[in-house]
């Protein structure tokens, strides 16, 4: 009788993590490719009217590109400063969201936790999230982080002073920097069919919203979208789960029948 050799096999528990390396250098990627888009932000502020200190202050404090742009694009428009800044802040709710499932994810020490908030943002979630296990997602927001942090601020007080020596931006054009990189940020984000309505609808509602009310409103009005979009959606599918349903107890009520002629 032969004795029958038995391999030890060992089934790993957790997803195999990316060499540092590899993390780093997305990171780095993400950092700098949107960290320069600051300067689009520092002339867009200056031509909004703001003051050096002021520019620098919003990409220090509030860091976020979204929220940032529509403050002073609402305030370029001759908007009111309040208005403005409800526009702003709506827009970065959604930050919120990122760190409740980034604080899971990471699980950073409290005494880190103040800090890592004020870098939860689009880019950084999106690399943290990318990653398969908890080291490489610090790593990616870490780096992610501090890179389009520091390029961010450095690019804004460049785009502010260039904006100084060359005048009046909007005789350069340089009014539409802050537009179209406002896009350039929102279209890679609009991945399904439902972002794309809500899009589609926030643009249609400002337009139409734009000459009938005060400067920085059409924005508030606009993100009515989200939730219309959502209601369409649940009342859409509420019927075909009915059919389905439907459906499946028709097809166990015809083969009980069937059961009983048999």
């Amino acid at each position: 009788m032969t004795e029958r050799t038995r391999i030890p096999t060992r089934i790993p528990t957790e997803p195999a993590g990316r060499p540092d390396a590899a993390v780093v250098r997305d990171a780095l990627g993400v950092g700098v490719a949107v960290g320069l888009s600051g300067f689009a932000f520092g002339v867009t502020s200056a031509g909004a009217g703001l003051t050096l200190l002021q520019t620098c202050a919003l990409s220090l404090l509030v860091f976020t590109g979204a929220s940032q742009f529509a403050l002073v694009g609402a305030l370029a428009a001759g908007g009111n400063p309040f208005t403005a800044a409800a526009g702003a802040f709506f827009l970065g709710v959604r930050n919120a969201f990122y760190g409740l499932r980034l604080s899971q994810l990471l699980r950073l020490p409290r005494a880190v936790r103040p800090f890592a908030a004020h870098w939860v943002i689009d880019e950084t979630s999106a690399v943290a999230l990318a990653q398969p296990d908890r080291r490489s997602a610090r790593i990616g927001f870490t780096v992610t982080g501090l890179t389009l942090y520091v390029l961010w601020n450095l690019t804004t007080l460049l785009g502010a002073l260039g904006a100084a020596a060359l005048g009046d931006p909007n005789a350069w054009g340089l009014d539409a920097a802050g537009p179209a990189v406002f896009l350039a940020l929102l279209a890679p984000m609009l991945h399904t069919a439902s972002e794309r309505a809500v899009a589609g609808l926030a643009v249609v509602l400002a337009l139409v919203c734009h000459p009938l009310l005060p400067t920085g409103v059409p924005v508030l009005v606009a993100a009515v979208a989200a939730p219309v979009v959502l209601a369409l959606r649940g009342r859409g599918a509420a019927p075909a789960e009915t059919a389905s349903e439907t459906g499946e107890t028709s097809g166990e009520t015809s083969g009980e029948i069937t059961e009983e002629v048999r």
